[in-house]
């Protein structure tokens, strides 16, 4: 599409007589693009130069302003290398002048404009490094490179960093590179002389770029952002590039790589570095600490640069000053490193498009990054005509009147109107993030310690967490604030020595109390669970990085069930290349949900029945997502699974769906080798060690301490001859076993085998085998007189911890799980579940209907007990030592009004099922 048709908005000629001049040039001109020209030269000296420079050029561009600028890059990429430094600095005044008249015109928006001047140094540096890299490779500079090496610049890449790396570069910006080099690509004896050649090609190049000629410049080129610039050379390797940032990289630094890539050279090389500064720029947890950092930076910037005070117009720079560019960029930045480590849909690299995505993924309110975008837009626009009026590297609005018309006519606004608009965007811009850097303090702490523990308020300056001057300035702004908090709650000096154990047992604190300081709401959060729960909140001091999930997603949302669960880590973990790397996250991601389902039941948005089918999803997702990586882990040596594969069984309570917030895993390995004798792979093992192995390796990654703790305790003592049988069992052993060889426990323990991961169809075929096991194995004399039997060892090996042990003893959760498990061998079913298996002992005859609801009341009075317990402590039941926070939330759970009350029901209702469970173990099905 022609230009003309698309001109939305004109300037006006500030100097009619040098409008006049340059109109005069296009005689032929319709009027629209007459007045363009017309009001540009007026207003701006440097669009009148090169419109004069390139009248020849420009009629013919306006016929389609697109191609006439790839019809530059074109040319561009043909010149040869001699002649290159004169036509990059043609080419720059083409894409300025088309690029500029476009945008006063309003024919491109904003992003066009930015982008089309990008491209161009993404262009010129390319062409720049290649021909110097080339002229070293010819000149036999660069050990073992050939003429073939000059595409990819022989392994030297240019990372794009700031305006240009996001795409937004102005109309006299510098460009921002750090150059780097592949030094794998070269012999150690000759990485010197490989890093000389690169050093001379890099200040070539930059020569190039960035020399005043009598045909002008192409871009100001900066190299300082490169690490340690006063000391590290102009190109540095990019292992040496790495260590530095690993080790001594700053917050500022990785705002910065935010925006970087690679802009020219080795492409994949870039790409390839940048993927390994990926845990330095974007951390794995919330990164509330960055905030205090940045809000430091703005600080320091605006004191270097004097621009400090009250915000006026005359000389206001538009970039660093108040209210200005920087802060909305920062803003952005800032927003994206606390969150980009954990959301990939986040690192991006424009500022519009960033503050889009906070806005949509919740981090931002909608209506801020709405206002900062539309000021963003409109503050770029004044930046661009105060560039473009001399072709100056500056920022500042105008300092006198007559500079001020000027920059009003180039606008096509007037003066009065434009200073009002412009005074209001930077005001407004200002205020909302001053308010977001430094938010207003609470009151001071006078009085906030009043009628606290002084003992225990003046031990936390000795605490880890608060060893660190920085971690003490957070906290000191925080600690009126957490006391008021803690003076609120039903029992304040209870609720102080909660909240003193967590920040006793916090390692480190700027990070959690930089996060608290963000979000006050965290603070009742943690005073709600310490003041409950210590457990939770000694594993929240230990693992504090759980708060990211509270933040970070739909922590309060509906449960989003096992196979979503699955997915979601499985897609996580995926996206980490090294093996620890992923069970780390499988731990970090495991360790939020489970905190998650422990807050929810809590604070009684779930019951007991709930937690524990939350828990055991939990697990299934777990060792759903982590068999699959395990296994391709062992196959990277051992080569596939021979023959079908291999199935783990939950057993027990993850089998029946029932876990507790301490629970240990039980599980069972099958393998059907198929008469496969051994793997396929580098080192191929036998069937049998291969899957044994494979088993042992299954069981490392869920229980090994890593950096991220360990994922769950696993016991593998059901498996078929329990401790003293191999680890992983053969399909055909394990239906030979469970036919002929196995004792009645394992066939009750049968009763809740299900299969949590593996083939689908060895799945299938165990499942079915399953209840072809229970359906014939149920002899009705031989089974009671083991339960009974077994229900005498357990009572004699094991005693109640107390009145209030809610698992062992007689009527208690154990033993009714072992009458149901009984009952549904007997009527040989395969259902897992304790209701289940009860309705089963009625329908054969061994309990009645009252016999039924009386041990499920009993039942689900203990399991609720056992689940609130193993929330709060890592102890039986205590009511005494439970603090008044526990013990309200115990009565809520199990619907009493007193612990009295809930003691004289527990004991009424076990008796009861103690009697019955008596009476059954003497029956015959078909006796009631």
């Amino acid at each position: 599409m022609d230009f003309s048709s698309r001109i939305t908005r004109l300037p006006r000629a500030h100097d009619p007589e040098q409008g006049a001049e340059a109109r005069a040039l296009f005689p032929g001109l319709p009027d629209g693009l007459a007045d363009l020209i017309e009001g540009a030269a007026g207003s701006s000296p440097y669009l009148k130069s090169l419109i004069e420079k390139e009248k020849g050029w420009l009629p013919a561009g306006f016929d389609d302003p697109e191609a006439a600028l790839e019809r530059v890059f074109d040319d561009l990429r043909a010149v040869a290398p001699d002649a290159l430094p004169g036509a990059l600095r043609q080419g720059k005044r083409r894409v300025a002048l088309m690029t500029g008249l476009a945008d006063l015109a309003g024919v491109w928006p904003l992003e066009e404009v930015t982008e089309r001047l990008t491209d161009y140094a993404d262009l010129a540096t390319d062409l720049a490094m290649k021909a110097c890299v080339g002229a070293e490779i010819k000149r036999g500079k660069l050990p073992g490179a050939t003429e073939d090496d000059i595409a990819t610049a022989g392994g030297m890449v240019a990372l794009a960093m700031g305006k240009m790396g996001a795409g937004e570069l102005n109309y006299s910006s510098d460009i921002d590179l750090i150059c780097l080099f592949d030094e794998t690509r070269f012999d150690p004896d000759d990485y010197h002389e490989a890093r000389s050649s690169f050093v001379r090609a890099t200040r070539k190049m930059a020569a190039m770029l960035n020399d005043r000629t009598a045909e002008g410049y192409v871009f100001r080129t900066d190299l300082r952002l490169r690490p340690d610039p006063s000391v590290t050379p102009v190109c540095m390797a990019m292992a040496a590039a790495e260590a530095y940032y690993e080790s001594l990289g700053r917050t500022w630094e990785r705002a910065a790589y935010i925006k970087a890539r690679p802009c020219a050279g080795d492409i994949e090389a870039g790409w390839a570095f940048l993927e390994t500064l990926r845990p330095f720029v974007w951390r794995k947890h919330l990164d509330f600490a960055a905030i205090e950092d940045a809000h430091n930076m703005r600080l320091r910037i605006r004191e270097h640069k004097g621009l400090g005070g009250p915000l006026t117009l005359p000389g206001h720079n538009m970039k660093l000053g108040r209210g200005g560019i920087r802060e909305i960029e920062f803003f952005t930045q800032t927003r994206q490193i606390i969150a980009g480590g954990r959301d990939r849909d986040l690192r991006v690299r424009g500022t519009v498009e960033g503050l889009a995505r906070l806005a949509e993924k919740g981090w931002v309110p909608e209506r801020a990054a709405e206002v900062l975008t539309r000021h963003y837009r409109f503050h770029r626009e004044v930046e661009h005509r105060l560039q473009m009026l001399r072709d100056a590297q500056t920022h500042d609005l105008p300092g006198s009147d007559e500079e001020f018309d000027r920059l009003a006519a180039f606008m096509g606004r007037e003066t009065v109107e434009l200073k009002a608009e412009i005074l209001e965007r930077l005001t407004e811009v200002h205020d909302l993030i001053e308010g977001f850097f430094a938010p207003e303090n609470g009151d001071a702490e006078s009085g906030a310690e009043e009628g606290f523990d002084a003992e225990v308020l003046n031990r936390w300056p000795s605490y880890p967490a608060l060893r660190s001057q920085r971690a003490m300035e957070i906290f000191k702004r925080l600690r009126p604030d957490i006391l008021s908090r803690l003076s609120q709650t039903a029992h304040p000096n209870e609720a102080l020595l909660a909240f003193d154990g967590f920040l006793a047992g916090l390692p480190a604190g700027v990070q959690v109390f930089s996060l608290f300081e963000a979000n006050p709401q965290l603070v009742d959060l943690l005073l709600d669970i310490a003041g409950t729960s210590p457990k939770l909140a000694s594993h929240l001091s230990r693992n504090a990085g759980v708060l990211d999930a509270v933040i970070a997603g739909d922590f309060f949302s509906d449960w989003p069930g096992c196979a979503a669960l699955k997915e979601e880590l499985a897609t996580r973990m995926a996206a980490e290349g090294d093996y620890e790397r992923k069970l780390d996250t499988a731990r970090r991601w495991m360790k939020e949900w489970h905190f998650r389902v422990g807050v929810h039941h809590l604070r009684g948005l779930v019951d007991a029945n709930a937690a524990g089918q939350q828990y055991a999803d939990l697990a299934g997702a777990v060792i759903g997502a982590v068999w699959p990586v395990v296994q391709a882990q062992f196959a990277e040596k051992h080569g596939p699974p021979p023959g079908r594969g291999a199935v783990v069984l939950g057993m027990g309570s993850l089998g029946a769906e029932r876990l507790n917030a301490g629970s240990d895993l039980d599980l069972i390995v099958i393998y059907d080798a198929d008469g496969v004798e051994s793997s396929e792979g580098r080192r191929p093992l036998a069937a049998r060690p291969y899957y044994a192995r494979l088993t042992q390796a299954m069981i490392t990654a869920l229980t090994a301490p890593m950096s991220e703790g360990r994922l769950y305790e696993v016991d593998m003592r059901l498996r078929p001859s329990g401790n003293q049988g191999p680890v992983a069992t053969g399909w055909d052993s394990f239906r030979t076993y469970q036919q002929n060889e196995a004792w009645v426990w394992e066939h009750l323990a049968l009763t809740r085998a299900r299969v949590i991961a593996g083939p689908d169809d060895l799945a299938r075929d165990v499942e079915a085998f399953r209840a072809e096991v229970l359906e014939k194995a149920g002899e009705p004399a031989k089974v009671l007189e083991e339960v009974t039997r077994m229900r005498a060892r357990i009572a004699d090996a094991k005693s109640p911890d107390g009145p209030w042990d809610a698992k062992l003893g007689a009527g208690r959760l154990q033993e009714v799980e072992l009458l149901a498990q009984a009952c549904t061998l007997l009527a040989g079913q395969a259902a897992r579940t304790v209701e289940a298996g009860l309705q089963a002992g009625v329908a054969i005859g061994l309990l009645d209907d009252g016999e039924r609801e009386a041990l499920c009341r009993a039942y689900g009075l203990c399991w609720c007990l056992v689940q609130a317990s193993k929330l709060l402590s890592d102890r039986a039941l205590d009511p005494d030592a439970i603090g008044e926070g526990g013990k309200a939330f115990v009565l809520r759970e199990a619907g009493f009004d007193s612990i009295a009350e809930l003691r004289a029901a527990l004991e009424e209702e076990t008796g009861k099922a103690g009697g019955m469970i008596d009476a059954a173990l003497t029956r015959q099905p078909g006796q009631v």
